[in-house]
């Protein structure tokens, strides 16, 4: 009845494994969840992130249809002396007006008009770009930390495995004589605290996880992800020609100042309006064509504040926009300097100071079963080679992290 219970368990571990595996989600599947990728028009993705740009870009595209809209003609009634006195009295003496009105644009209203929605629709369709850019980032980023929590967390449980062991060795050595009572209890105290350390990982990687599934979805799910760090390769070198997205959307706020200073200019110039009709004289059963024009006399209001106030909000655009320039090149080469710095440390770890600690603990570990080690020394080398392995899982990450900086800062 055992051996069938334990190949019931044994198939049921095995049918989880593989569908463990199936379920890991890769770091191309978890920007196609967010919507990053395959966008196949507006709001075709369901995550909010996404389609709420997308909306204010089609918001703004639509602000442009508006602008070159006319005015409207206006139609006017009038009915003049009623219900007087003397000659007046009752409808003998009425008047009626049927009259048709037109303002017409002067000074280039529509034209400048449909510039500035014009521009603001870039301005708001970059910045939408600017959202898809910073959601992959943080995608990239927190699948990233997800790896590295992941592995932190399966060193630690071979921390806790290791120290179980070292702790039954040192009970045997201890009941042999082999070993002092102290050594027990030390190996007892660094096998509590790796287990400690144990919670505290898994915690991080299932927050970790969290975090990332955060992006796409609200439920409190936690997606498994690769054990090994994604391949990045980031551009090592600025665009070319090509101007990279912050530095395009700095340029677009600087086109839609100008953009309003002509705009505003334009409404500075007094729009006429033209009428036509036809009048109706009841009493002589007459009839006569009118005509008429009028035009605002722009002797106080030439629009001139908003005019000053649209130049003012140029030069804060233009003074952003060389800010904007300076900041860019001094971010894009301080984080490559940096990637660069953790790409090597991640070499000279991974080829040269972790194989040399593998060794050395190696060698301790079978010195210690054959009696020629004390138990301090196994744990000084075990402890010696695990903050090395801590320290390439940083490393990596670290790298990880300013190559989808690098990516995001050379977005076009």
């Amino acid at each position: 009845m055992r051996c069938i219970a334990l190949a019931a368990a044994l198939i049921a571990a095995s049918t989880a494994s593989s569908t463990w595996a199936q379920d890991i989600l890769t770091l191309e599947e978890a920007l196609e969840k967010a919507g990053v990728k395959k966008q196949r028009g507006p709001n075709s993705s369901e995550n909010p992130r996404v389609y709420g740009p997308q909306a204010e870009a089609a918001a703004a595209r639509a602000a442009i249809d508006q602008a070159r809209l006319r005015p409207n003609p206006e139609i006017s009634v009038e009915a003049e002396n009623i219900a007087g006195s003397g000659a007046f009295s009752g409808l003998r003496s009425t008047e009626y007006t049927l009259a048709v009105g037109q303002q017409f644009e002067l000074g280039g209203k529509r034209s400048a008009r449909v510039k500035s929605a014009q521009a603001s629709a870039d301005l708001v369709g970059l910045k939408s770009d600017l959202s898809l850019s910073q959601l992959a980032l943080g995608v990239r980023e927190r699948y990233v930390e997800a790896v590295a929590a992941g592995q932190r967390a399966a060193l630690a449980r071979e921390i806790v495995t290791r120290n179980r062991e070292l702790a039954r060795i040192a009970n045997v050595m201890v009941e042999v004589g082999r070993e002092p009572p102290l050594r027990a209890m030390r190996a007892k105290a660094a096998l509590a605290e790796a287990e400690a350390e144990l919670q505290a990982a898994h915690a991080n990687d299932l927050a970790a996880r969290q975090a990332l599934a955060a992006l796409w979805v609200s439920e409190n799910v936690a997606p498994s992800v690769a054990n090994a760090f994604p391949d990045l390769a980031p551009p090592l070198a600025p665009l070319g020609a090509d101007t990279p997205l912050p530095l395009r959307i700095a340029g677009a706020r600087s086109a839609f100042a100008q953009a309003e200073i002509d705009r505003e200019r334009s409404l500075s110039v007094p729009d006429p309006t033209l009428s036509a009709g036809v009048r109706r004289f009841e009493e002589s059963n007459n009839q006569a064509f009118i005509v008429g024009i009028s035009i605002p006399l722009p002797f106080r209001n030439r629009n001139q504040g908003n005019i000053t106030a649209a130049q003012a909000r140029y030069r804060v655009a233009t003074a952003d926009e060389a800010i904007a320039a300076a900041d860019y090149r001094l971010e894009f080469g301080r984080t490559r300097t940096l990637y660069l710095a953790a790409e090597t440390r991640v070499e000279t770890l991974s080829g040269a100071s972790l194989p040399q600690a593998e060794e050395a603990l190696r060698l301790v570990e079978i010195g210690y079963r054959n009696g020629r080690f004390p138990l301090i020394e196994v744990l000084a080398a075990a402890e010696a080679r695990d903050a090395i392995r801590e320290n390439l899982i940083q490393a990596k990450e670290s790298r990880g992290l300013l190559a989808a900086r690098l990516i995001w800062l050379t977005a076009k």
